[in-house]
This record gives C-alpha cells, structure tokens and sequence, in this order.
C-alpha cells in the first residue's frame, strides 16, 4: 500500500475497495457476491462503511488512507507491505490502524511497514530495523532496537524516554 494515491476518476469508495479483489475474479468480469461482502466487510473493519457511496476523490487525506487500507485487506493477501500507514490518520484512526496490523500478524499475515514514528513500531512491530541515509544501523527485535541510544544515533538528535511505572512500558518523545 503506498503513502499516497491520487485518484483521476471519482470512483466511489465502495469501487475503489472493491479493485482489491480484482486479483480473484476475471479482468472483465463484474464482481461476485463473495467479492461484495469481502469488501463490506474491509470497510467495517475500517469503520467507513458509512463513505461506501462518496466519490473518493471528495475525502481527507486521512479518509484515502483508510480507503486503501481497506482495498489492500479486500485482497485477502498473506502478506502485506504498507509504506506509512498511518500518514494522514488522526490520532484514533492511527490506534485503529496499528491495532489492525498486529491482528493481521497475530492471524499469520506477514506484515511489513515503514514508519517514522518508533512509537509505532513499539507497539506493532515484532522487529525492527532502523535506516539512516541507506545504511542500516540496527535491526532485531523492536524492544532491543527502539532504544533512546538508538533513536538519537538516527535522528542526530536527543530523545526524551517516558516510561509507565504501571506497565513499564516506554515511549520516546523528540527534545
């Protein structure tokens, strides 16, 4: 799924979502009653339900970004690469989204994504692998590899780390 698309037609969100299933039908062929409910239900799982008949074209950033988070799960793939996912996304929507890729990888999907936010990463990724410029700084798994030490050597920046005396979970803020 890319960070962004920008549609030429006014195709319906129920349409745009309904493309994902392209992949198991004929080119030419109209699409069948299961690939309808494949994607009513990627856009209940996505709480869009309620835009299926809007022109895509007339929604926020944040609403194309669910849409085509919806058209990539109509596929029903095993794997899923996502650049970003949560671009554009307000701050519930963001929840949505990174609670929707650890179900996938807790279903057994491969799920692959990029984020700028180790945040993010603290809570959907298994594994982490930080890049700067090409090069690769650390990888392995998150909790080893999303530190302050980490992050600073990333960004060239200082990191603030929080931690939750109840959980003992952390989040890093930039200073």
């Amino acid at each position: 799924m890319p960070q962004s698309h920008a549609a030429t037609f006014a195709f319906t969100v129920r349409t745009m979502v309904l493309m994902g299933r392209s992949a198991h039908g004929c080119l030419f062929g109209a699409p069948s009653a299961q690939d309808r409910a494949v994607a009513e239900r990627s856009l209940e799982r996505f709480a869009i339900l309620h835009l299926a008949e809007r022109p895509y074209t007339t929604l926020s950033g944040g609403e194309h970004q669910l849409v085509l988070l919806a058209r990539a799960l109509a596929q029903e793939p095993q794997f899923v690469v996502l650049d970003e996912p949560t671009a554009s996304l307000d701050f519930g929507n963001q929840g949505k989204v990174t609670s929707e890729i650890r179900a996938l990888a807790a279903a057994g999907h491969g799920v692959l994504f990029t984020t700028h936010d180790p945040n993010q990463a603290l809570r959907a990724a298994d594994r982490a692998l930080l890049l700067r410029n090409g090069e690769r700084i650390a990888d392995g798994p998150v909790a080893e590899v999303v530190t302050q030490t980490q992050l600073e050597a990333l960004y060239g920046s200082a990191v603030e780390t929080l931690v939750d005396t109840a959980s003992g979970a952390s989040a890093f803020l930039p200073r």
